[in-house]
């Protein structure tokens, strides 16, 4: 117990250095929210709803480091900011424990609804669905050190519940497992529990035995000289979801998105790859940094595309894609809209991108035609409404002007193919 308090004594000092973000001027504030179910660890929540959410807001669950709090977390990154920008709904679980840490390695906490931690955050995440109108297809995770690997432990119990998570500075599922009720496994945290993907893979899989439905994203990042969790978890947690996910570990892309960083993408080159990792040069254990955040956010899909294009989606992304245009609505002979899509696809499953671009004036709603192939199921969405094979705009992105684009996301199981979109507006 010494060493962890140490080991979470240096965390909280390495991250007051990095975590000093300003919030933006907003009435929206953290709240605290008390018997919001089962909860056998004694968990706090908090809760971030912003003045302008979405009718049906997706969810992102963002768990702090050791030593740390869900005040804290809230305060010193950048999550809340964004929920303010995009509409989206922030829960900031706090561990009450000695020392701050989540349970990441008792038997109960790596087990579906097995109890510990998971289960306090699992309720959570309902009561937002009940008392927010929270959208239980677009439900999100991140974390930092702690947070992390409590990330990868709510990826590998609940693939049902969570679509994607982003963890910074943590290690595989599974990897700080102990037996003994001790809270700190050394042989993990120094990098020397090293397995091959199917044993990472299975320790996923055994989480949730019978399940076999859809599996969510992962995106990780880790510091090169992190003495604290080291650099080699990085690695293995890129082999465990990878195989997870069914998808090669040769990466599709590798690129540079600012200097010092390294993104490897497995599955995909776009976007919102199955697998995405980020290993940050000469820094050690203190992220998320400044503008990591909004990466995070952009892969989980919670952005929505306003009039200019995000910022890391570089000409170093390609995004491959096919487009039909729509002669309807206003224009005079130019169409109204256009919608092109980008597909990510893995084993057993898929993510589309779909961009939709006002033409010479601007529209004020929009709907795209887009048929699955046989054997495609949809299994979620976000930014849409969906009718059949109708796509159509929600409350907050049925207006684009002209030239410019939103873009809205489908998750699903099975094999997208080649898929020709048409769009009409008004």
């Amino acid at each position: 117990m010494r060493r962890l308090l140490a080991v979470a004594a240096g965390i909280a000092l390495a991250l007051a250095g990095i975590f000093v973000v300003a919030q933006p001027a907003q009435a929206a504030s953290l709240a605290e929210v008390t018997n919001f179910g089962n909860n056998p660890s004694g968990l706090r929540m908090h809760i971030f709803v912003p003045d302008n959410v979405q009718a049906k807001p997706p969810i992102l669950v963002a768990v702090h480091y050791c030593t740390g709090s869900g005040p804290a977390f809230y305060s010193g990154t950048e999550f809340a900011s964004l929920a303010a920008q995009y509409g989206f709904i922030v829960v900031y679980p706090s561990a009450t424990r000695s020392g701050q840490c989540f349970d990441v390695s008792s038997p109960q906490a790596l087990t579906h609804n097995g109890g510990s931690d998971p289960v306090g955050i699992m309720s959570m995440v309902t009561y937002t669905e009940q008392h927010y109108n929270g959208d239980p297809g677009r439900v999100y995770v991140t974390g930092a050190s702690s947070g992390a690997m409590m990330t990868n432990v709510l990826l590998g119990d609940y693939p049902d519940v969570f679509k994607a998570g982003a963890a910074f500075m943590g290690v595989p599922f599974g990897c700080f497992a102990t037996t003994d009720g001790s809270s700190w496994n050394s042989q993990c945290s120094s990098g020397q529990r090293i397995y091959t993907p199917q044993q990472w893979g299975d320790m996923v899989r055994n989480a949730y035995p019978g399940y076999s439905g859809p599996r969510p994203r992962m995106q990780l990042w880790h510091g090169t000289t992190d003495t604290t969790l080291s650099y080699p978890n990085f690695g293995e947690e890129i082999k465990q979801w990878t195989n997870v996910l069914g998808v090669s570990q040769t990466p599709a892309l590798t690129d540079t998105p600012r200097s010092g960083w390294t993104r490897t993408r497995y599955g995909s080159a776009n976007v919102a790859p199955p697998v995405e990792g980020i290993s940050i040069s000469g820094v050690g254990h203190s992220l998320p940094l400044a503008g990591q955040a909004a990466m995070a956010i952009e892969f989980m899909g919670l952005n929505t595309q306003g009039p200019t294009p995000r910022p890391s989606s570089s000409s170093a992304s390609p995004r491959p894609s096919s487009s039909s245009p729509s002669p309807s609505g206003p224009g005079g002979g130019t169409s109204a809209c256009t919608a092109t899509v980008s597909v990510n696809q893995w084993q057993g499953g898929f993510v589309v991108t779909v961009r939709v671009t006002a033409g010479s004036a601007a529209i004020n709603s929009w709907t795209v035609g887009l048929t699955l192939p046989s054997g495609a199921t949809a299994t979620s969405s976000w930014n849409v409404t969906r009718s059949g094979n109708n796509w159509s705009n929600v409350s907050y992105n049925g207006h684009v002007n002209a030239g410019q684009f939103t873009e809205f996301g489908i998750q699903g199981t099975g094999t997208a193919g080649t898929l020709t979109p048409t769009c009409s507006a008004a």
